[in-house]
């Protein structure tokens, strides 16, 4: 379970360190950076998949992504007693993130290259990146250290070096992820590949949940729900077949869930309510229907991950929903860490009312993300490299 995320001078994120739970829920106001720590989230994975230059590419490059602030930020500027001014830079322009969990940590460094003659020269480069053991990074608890083109791997007290050559713009994950030699690289990248985000569910009229699909086994929902009836399908036939019944009807009292067979090896998913002759098919249900059964396809999975995020779960739903939604969120927490971002105060205070949640509000100061009401000892301890 991920107990700390770190992030440094990405966008918003000016310095910050924070603490997870079993189930986070993150709120704030509009442009307070929630979507930012969504995506410092997304980043990491992209550097486990080998994509993280190219992740940042389509966000406007290094530069487009830094923190536009000044290098440091005065006690007088906080007290607003002075003019919010930039000054000389004491050490490297860099974008850091970086986790720890209960069992592994890791972090990279990303910065702009010595300019040269290159069309790609807002392309960033790896600096540093180091997998470690424990709750913060000591060089003594370091298990894996890459500086620029060089990898090494700790042997006993001694260090071992696995590569010189490591191209600058590509992840260790890409190239030290053997299961015998370097074993932590390959641990972590499996397990950060396994971490599942949900925020482009589609419910419009042409959404390709609304169609039917081939019949394939099903243990994990697309980030676009365009498996849905397949993965309830698969639910029922190897997962919580009668949790699946429960949260249909929690939300919806007295309808249960009817997956057809066209016998052409197509599935559709539909929905038979009380008072009705006929099984409404999924291109009939409203767009809150579809997204919560979408949620619940997705929270119910038969294959659970280390960690899924939920960028906004409440979206198109039904006050009425999100009662159930919080039932079902809470349910889905006790196989998998989970994460929420949430505009929904309701949502927000459902979660809080099972005790088994940990809010965090986030707020800004001078431009700068910060967690309202976290004081520097319930911080957690995180060091860069």
């Amino acid at each position: 379970m991920l107990c700390t995320l770190a992030v440094e001078n990405y966008r918003s994120l000016y310095s910050i360190a924070m603490p997870l739970d079993r189930l986070t829920v993150v709120t704030g106001a509009n442009g307070v950076g929630k979507s930012n720590l969504y995506g410092a989230l997304r980043l990491l994975v992209a550097a486990a998949s080998g994509d993280v230059v190219s992740a940042l590419a389509k966000e406007g490059g290094l530069p487009n992504v830094m923190w536009a602030g000044p290098a440091n930020v005065s006690r007088a500027m906080e007290r607003e007693e002075v003019l919010i001014q930039g000054g000389p830079r004491k050490g490297p322009a860099r974008v850091r993130l970086g986790f720890a969990s209960d069992e592994f940590g890791y972090l990279i460094e990303l910065g702009l290259p010595i300019p040269q003659h290159s069309a790609f020269n807002l392309d960033p480069i790896i600096k540093r990146e180091c997998i470690f053991h424990g709750s913060a990074y000591r060089s003594a608890s370091a298990l894996v250290d890459r500086k620029g083109a060089v990898l090494r791997r700790r042997s006993g007290r001694q260090w071992e070096i696995v590569a010189t050559d490591l191209p600058v713009h590509e992840s260790l994950f890409d190239y030290a992820g053997d299961s015998t030699s370097v074993p932590e690289v390959f641990r972590l990248r499996e397990t950060l590949r396994q971490w599942r985000f949900y925020a482009d569910f589609r419910t419009d009229a042409n959404a390709p949940a609304r169609s039917s699909m081939t019949a394939t086994r099903t243990p994990v929902l697309h980030h676009d729900g365009r498996d849905l009836a397949a993965a309830l399908q698969t639910i029922i036939e190897i997962g919580d077949a009668k949790a699946l019944a429960d949260c249909i009807d929690d939300a919806f009292p007295g309808s249960v869930l009817d997956i057809n067979d066209n016998g052409a090896g197509h599935l559709l998913a539909g929905l038979r309510q009380p008072g009705l002759l006929r099984t409404l098919n999924c291109s009939e249900w409203s767009d809150g229907t579809l997204r919560y059964i979408l949620l619940v396809a997705a929270l119910l999975t038969p294959r659970p991950p280390p960690l899924m995020v939920l960028n906004e779960p409440e979206t198109s739903l039904h006050p009425d929903l999100i009662a159930p939604l919080a039932r079902l969120i809470v349910l889905a927490s006790r196989q998998s860490q989970v994460w929420v971002i949430s505009h929904s105060q309701d949502l927000v205070r459902r979660l809080e009312g099972t005790g088994e949640s940990s809010n965090h509000v986030l707020e800004k100061s001078i431009g700068r993300t910060q967690v309202a009401g976290l004081r520097d000892l319930d911080c957690p301890i995180w060091r860069w490299s």
